[in-house]
């Protein structure tokens, strides 16, 4: 140790957001703290959230050398902002012009203030240094990670649902169909898809209505996926005007298009029951399972939006190429093919998240049987992971989008 801090009271005047430190800080190196050299302590006062150094403060000077052993009283005041935010005062020996000790790794004493509406509340008060510090800010970041992403949803859940509303709605305005568009695209693009597939290049071991629901089946989580993936890089420039709003949450606008997404799938997930009724002439119990399989299915969709919104602000032909990336993708994963045929040429393509989705749609709706909880459970933890880093990449670029536009 370098230093010790004893005796340490710290209080409050709230009205005139003084802080008064008092402590006795004892020399523990082996080499006299000279007077004559500078030395002295002082404070900073530190945004936390940034790290941001606002105030060099005021320094406490010895009368005489320290020598090691020996202590010195320190008695400091010093204000804190009047603006909200969280700030940390730090308290360290220091030497004029030459170095703040706690830069060397020195030992020093903290004390955490919050500002929120004009009301001022001293948080800890502790001795640390600046690698515990780190491990702190790398904690913390870890669990804002994981929570923020979802605590920005739910907070703006309102305004995700009215931007969702006015999508679909403004999407036909004008038309003869109107919001029923919603369920004629996808419902005409499946029977585009069912009848090159299913008629004329339809596997002669399969009927014609046996293909066309392991085909709708896989097209179920499909859809949804691609409208929101293939919306995605264009969506900060068609929202402009939202995003040089300082008080508009733009990660919201991604968030949107996967909800929407969601209730094109919900209508076709009803159309799909309907013909599982009129040709199997029953529902089978399992698709009770598909909440359990929306939910990594929406992270992961989430994560991979936001990652596209945020790239595609900075680089326009990203919206030229994602549609063809994903035709790519689309025949990468086995809707329109038997899944024998995936396996037998090119198993390495299992590994493909939306062949787990499309396998596990397939295990519900057709085969009567729970998805498998082994490749269902790897793909949560791949989902969470894309939400949580699509997000980190989003709010990273987001301070650059009015620039850029």
């Amino acid at each position: 140790m370098n230093a010790t801090y004893l005796n340490q009271h710290v209080e409050l005047d709230a009205p005139s957001r003084l802080v008064h430190a008092e402590f006795d800080v004892r020399n523990d190196t082996p080499e006299p703290w000279r007077a004559a050299e500078g030395f002295g302590v002082g404070h900073h006062l530190f945004d936390a959230e940034s790290g941001t150094l606002i105030v060099d403060g005021a320094r406490v000077h010895p009368g005489q050398d320290i020598a090691p052993g020996g202590s010195l009283h320190v008695a400091l005041d010093f204000e804190l902002p009047a603006e909200d935010g969280r700030y940390q005062v730090r308290l360290s020996p220091m030497r004029e012009d030459v170095c703040w000790y706690y830069d060397q790794g020195w030992e020093f004493l903290a004390v955490d203030a919050t500002v929120k509406d004009g009301a001022i509340a001293l948080g800890r008060v502790r001795v640390t240094d600046r690698e515990k510090l780190r491990r702190e800010r790398e904690l913390r970041a870890v669990g804002r990670a994981f929570i923020y992403p979802v605590l920005t949803i739910w907070r703006n859940r309102s305004l995700i649902r009215v931007m969702v509303r006015r999508d679909i709605l403004g999407r036909y305005k004008g038309s003869f169909g109107g919001s029923f568009w919603t369920i004629i695209n996808p419902l005409l693009l499946m029977l585009t898809y069912f009848f090159v597939f299913g008629v004329v290049m339809r596997d002669p071991k399969l009927t014609p209505t046996g293909f066309a629901l392991y085909f709708l089946a896989g097209m179920l989580p499909w859809l949804p996926f691609s409208e929101a993936a293939g919306r995605a890089p264009g969506v900060i420039l068609e929202h402009r005007n939202f995003v040089k709003k300082l008080v508009f949450a733009v990660e919201t606008l991604p968030v949107n298009l996967v909800v929407s997404g969601l209730v094109t799938e919900l209508f076709a997930v009803g159309l799909y029951c309907g013909f599982l009724l009129a040709i199997r002439h029953r529902i089978p119990p399992t698709v009770a399972w598909l909440p359990v399989l929306l939910v990594p299915q929406v992270l992961f969709t989430v994560g991979v939006s936001w990652f596209l919104a945020g790239l595609g602000a900075f680089v326009r032909d990203l919206g030229q190429m994602i549609g063809y990336l994903l035709t790519v993708w689309f025949f990468m994963t086995p809707i329109c093919y038997p899944e024998s045929q995936l396996l037998a040429r090119a198993p390495l393509l299992t590994r493909n998240p939306m062949y787990v989705l499309v396998h596990a749609y397939r295990a519900i709706f057709l085969e009567n049987r729970a998805p498998a909880w082994g490749a269902l459970g790897k793909f949560s933890v791949l989902a969470i992971v894309v939400f949580v880093l699509g997000h980190a990449w989003f709010y990273k670029l987001r301070k650059s989008f009015a620039d850029m536009i």
